[in-house]
This record gives C-alpha cells, sequence and structure tokens, in this order.
C-alpha cells in the first residue's frame, strides 16, 4: 500500500506546484496578450485541442440533413454576409480585422478535412470561446446555419474569384528586408492560416502549400524565377502572376513583403519562435 499512497502524494505534490506556477504566471502579468505577440506553440496547440475535443462532445447527437445545390447557393449568400470579413473565401481575403486576429479565424477551404457536418453546424451555431467566432443560433434560423454547412462542404470545389489588382505598385525589390519584421507581418497578414510556416504557430492547414525551403526552389508558385524581389512581387501582387489562382490580394505594402520574403527564404528557419 505504500507505493500507491507515494506516488498519489507525488502526483498531488506535482498537480500542485503546476497550479501555483500557472496562478504565479497570470499573477505577474509575463504573458503577453498582445495581438502581435503569437501565443507560446504548446499554448496555441493546448487551446485547438481543447476546442477539437469540446465540439466533438457536444455535437455527438446532431443529426445532419441531406444537402442539395440549393441550400449551398443560399449558404454562400449568407456566407459573404456573415463570415466573408473573418474567414475570406477562395480567392478572396478577410477584412483586415480577420488578418491580425490570434488566433487566426482562417480560411475554411478545408473544413470538410477536419469537421463532421454536425460539427460545423455546433460551431456556427455556439461559436467559440476565446477566438472571436460568435453563435448564430440567436440571429440566423436553423435552416439557414445548415445552409452555411451545405456551402462549406461545396467550397473546396469552387472557383477561385476573380479580384481587383491592388493599386500598390512600389517596387519591394529597392527595399531591404528585415526577417524579424518578417516573421511579425506573416501572422498580420495571418499567412499561416493558409501554410505551413517554420518558426511561426499556427493552424494545421491543408489550404496552401508548405513554406519551408522556399530559398531552394527555382521558381515562385511556378509563375516567376525564385528571387527575393520576385518573391516579394508575388506576396504583393499573387493575382498578377497567376489570374486563376487562390491566393488572395491582401494588400501588402512593399517593405511588409521584402520583409517577408526575407524571412521565407532564410536558410535558417525551421526552430520555434
Amino acid at each position: 500500500m505504500r507505493k500507491p499512497l507515494r506516488l498519489l502524494a507525488l502526483t498531488g505534490v506535482a498537480a500542485a506546484l503546476l497550479t501555483l506556477a500557472a496562478g504565479l504566471l497570470v499573477w505577474s502579468g509575463w504573458y503577453n496578450v498582445s495581438a502581435v505577440a503569437q501565443h507560446w506553440s504548446p499554448v496555441f496547440k493546448l487551446m485547438e485541442y481543447a476546442m477539437r475535443q469540446s465540439v466533438r462532445h457536444h455535437a455527438r447527437a446532431i443529426v445532419a440533413p441531406p444537402q442539395d445545390a440549393a441550400m449551398s447557393v443560399r449558404g454562400a449568400a449568407l456566407y459573404r454576409q456573415h463570415c466573408l470579413s473573418c474567414h475570406g473565401a477562395p480567392g478572396l481575403p478577410p477584412a483586415t480585422a480577420g488578418l491580425s486576429m490570434q488566433p487566426v479565424p482562417g480560411p475554411l477551404a478545408d473544413a470538410e478535412h477536419k469537421w463532421e457536418d454536425r460539427e460545423l453546424y455546433w460551431i456556427v451555431s455556439n461559436g467559440v470561446k476565446m477566438t472571436g467566432m460568435p453563435a448564430w443560433q440567436n440571429h440566423l434560423s436553423e435552416a439557414q446555419r445548415w445552409d452555411i454547412v451545405a456551402y462549406l462542404r461545396a467550397m473546396p470545389d469552387l472557383t477561385p474569384a476573380s479580384q481587383t489588382v491592388s493599386g500598390n505598385d512600389a517596387d519591394p525589390t529597392q527595399l531591404a528586408g528585415d526577417i524579424e519584421r518578417g516573421r511579425i507581418a506573416l501572422t498580420q497578414y495571418a499567412c499561416q492560416s493558409c501554410h505551413r510556416i517554420p518558426g511561426v504557430v499556427g493552424p494545421d492547414t491543408q489550404v496552401g502549400p508548405a513554406l519551408a525551403h522556399l530559398a531552394s526552389q527555382h521558381y515562385v508558385s511556378g509563375a516567376l524565377p525564385n528571387t527575393a524581389g520576385n518573391l516579394a512581387r508575388w506576396i504583393m501582387h499573387p493575382k498578377r502572376y497567376k489570374p486563376g489562382g487562390a491566393m488572395p490580394e491582401l494588400g501588402v505594402s512593399a517593405q511588409d513583403a521584402a520583409d517577408m520574403a526575407a524571412y521565407l527564404r532564410d536558410a535558417d528557419r525551421g526552430k520555434p519562435p
């Protein structure tokens, strides 16, 4: 009996120490809640895991109705009105507020790979605490919420919408890029919501290609010879160089583009921030 009691006592002491450490961290104000500073990777992963498990648990009894094309058409209009500003759509960027939120709302083009229909319906209906995702159950009818789910199911097969090229024609090749500013700029334009970026904390996304080892690639998105200047130009005006692509125009400034290109091309990336 002594061994179990000793193990129980040690577990209790460890739990108490962890609770004390967490309390001191909160009380001291040391953890940075600024939306410019990303969450620590373990904090982000814990929040995302807790959210996934919670949604799956609370949505388990929901029964999804049959879907048809008319539902997704109605859902597209509702999505544009209520969801586009934070999540964007194929070829359409989120509004400025949605780009720099932490955690980033991110695109929903890969939602079908991550969630069941009943889980998407639960999220639309109830929202998610501490993310900015609102609950729509008191603002949209049950049928409207299922229409949005139908649209999310159809989204991966949609053709990226044509976009007007931004009027920002400054030349980023004349600017020196700063690697650390580039890392911050990538988070403020929500690039990690579509791409896996070494050293940038983000979701396990399947929307865009991973951006590791960019310096060793011959072309930028198959469209331009891979130089720092061309990468910056691509970041600023993806529609100009690949009109049918899903990469949206985000209004990136020339300096931000130069900084982001410098970070992405840095051969030493790959370590956690």
